[in-house]
């Protein structure tokens, strides 16, 4: 075990134990993540098993021609075996009525018939309106070729943002893959296997595509992949207790009753916090969990430096929350983070001239301890991620790889690469720009950059 990890012990209330030996690249905004991913699915030699939450059908996929559906159906015409695992609600619009899902009705199905689609699909859904939030690539699992992407990059035409934001008819949303191979990728694959297997709707008339018998059950890997390279990976989840049953442990690790459902994607963020001793960088579409927050407040109390990028239009739900009486003891907990000097709250935000600025939306679910440890996934900071909704995170130990990827989110947010190499510096460095930039933005003046600084006392107000 590497110090790091011995600081920041792996999640040990989960299926899957940290694996050593992987590779890992980030991917950050949606055509980069994807124009790769196309690659990734264009060279897929056996197999390419893809979980989706929200889509939108008609998005041009990056770097070639065509949709995810051409994509996937391109690779199934050449006797690639595609599947695709989509989340069904059928009262989406009532918690989000601006996202798309593709939740398999006569609509749908009558759109895959009209394109004569080759690929395989389940729906799966949750209990009591519960988001099956998962965004996962495997392709050629348990092959040499195999590779894995893990992230929160929905489908849709506003995650196709591109570095610089650049105006367009949409809006921008920041946000981050993180493609990794080697053992890790194994437990990726298990995971997809479990729900596949498990989809509630495998047996509703309308639960797969073409058929239930083409849409048949998957083998469990029984192999650990190949060592990739040198950075120690763990897969942590969200699983709500009753979504899946009892099924064969991943390879090389204990079994795990999923029946009683899975959280160390929060036990994983608690440890990571606490064993913080210089600095926690958050990216999330979500400051919402009295866990963390508390944990950060710890931290502070400690003289960690800490930065957590948000979106600067809060989400309808914390809007909403912030207006709700029951909520006042977190809000209080939340303005107390602002009471200290090295924390700092910032959102994005591309300038357009003449004093308008386009709002970028932050989709992005990272953290970042010490230039140690990070992960990056589907799971956002509140406790619906943590403990309702179905997630999936890589977390990675290794000094090289996290500051490589906190010095490209740095680098992305100030619009150029941090002066400084030091990590506290550079930490200082972004906060006075967020600073400097709230000031600027409050007199229409030109930004430095994207990043500039929000009052947690009135975030979301």
């Amino acid at each position: 075990m590497t110090d790091a990890a011995a600081r920041i012990p792996p999640a040990a209330k989960g299926a899957y134990p940290l694996r050593p030996g992987n590779a890992v690249q980030p991917w950050i905004e949606g055509v980069p993540a994807f124009a790769r991913i196309r690659r990734a699915v264009e060279a897929a030699q056996q197999s390419v098993f893809v979980t989706v939450a929200f889509i939108d059908r008609d998005v041009p996929f990056p770097g070639g021609e065509g949709t995810f559906f051409d994509l996937l159906d391109a690779a199934a015409a050449r006797g690639v075996d595609v599947r695709a695992l989509f989340w069904r609600e059928p009262r989406i619009h009532e918690s989000e009525p601006d996202e798309s899902h593709f939740g398999g009705d006569a609509d749908d199905r009558a759109f895959l018939a009209e394109r004569g689609a080759r690929f395989a699909a389940r729906w799966d859904r949750l209990d009591g309106g519960f988001c099956q939030h998962q965004k996962s690539w495997i392709i050629d699992a348990g092959e040499a070729s195999e590779v894995a992407f893990v992230g929160g990059i929905n489908i849709t035409h506003d995650s196709m943002a591109e570095p610089g934001y650049p105006a367009r008819d949409v809006g921008d949303l920041h946000d981050v893959y993180l493609e990794l191979a080697g053992p890790a990728a194994t437990d990726v694959h298990h995971n997809f296997v479990q729900r596949w297997n498990g989809a509630s709707e495998r047996e509703a008339p309308d639960g797969c595509w073409p058929d239930a018998w083409r849409a048949g059950p998957l083998e469990f890997p029984t192999l650990l992949s190949r060592r990739r390279g040198g950075v120690p990976v763990q897969i942590t989840r969200t699983v709500r207790p009753g979504a899946y049953s009892g099924d064969p442990a991943a390879p090389e690790a204990k079994p795990f009753a999923i029946d009683d459902g899975e959280q160390s994607v929060l036990e994983q963020y608690v440890s990571a916090i606490a064993g913080a001793e210089r600095s926690v960088f958050l990216v999330n579409q979500a400051m919402a969990s009295p866990v963390v927050v508390e944990e950060l407040l710890r931290a502070l109390i400690r003289g960690v430096r800490v930065a957590c990028l948000v979106p600067g239009n809060a989400h309808h739900a914390f809007v909403a929350a912030r207006r709700d009486p029951r909520s006042a003891a977190f809000f209080e907990q939340l303005a107390s983070l602002g009471e200290h000097e090295p924390f700092t709250l910032a959102g994005l935000c591309a300038p357009r001239g003449e004093g308008r600025y386009d709002e970028v939306y932050v989709h992005a679910k990272v953290a970042i301890v010490d230039d140690d440890w990070a992960t990056v996934g589907s799971t956002n900071v509140a406790s619906r991620s943590f403990r309702h909704d179905t997630e999936l995170n890589a977390s990675f130990w290794h000094a090289g790889e996290v500051r490589a990827l906190r010095e490209a989110l740095f680098a992305n947010a100030l619009g150029r690469p941090s002066r400084d190499a030091d990590e506290i510096a550079a930490f200082e460095e972004f906060t006075a720009v967020a600073r400097r930039n709230a000031d600027r933005r409050a007199l229409w003046e030109p930004l430095e950059g994207f990043v500039y600084a929000l009052d947690p006392a009135q975030y979301g107000a």
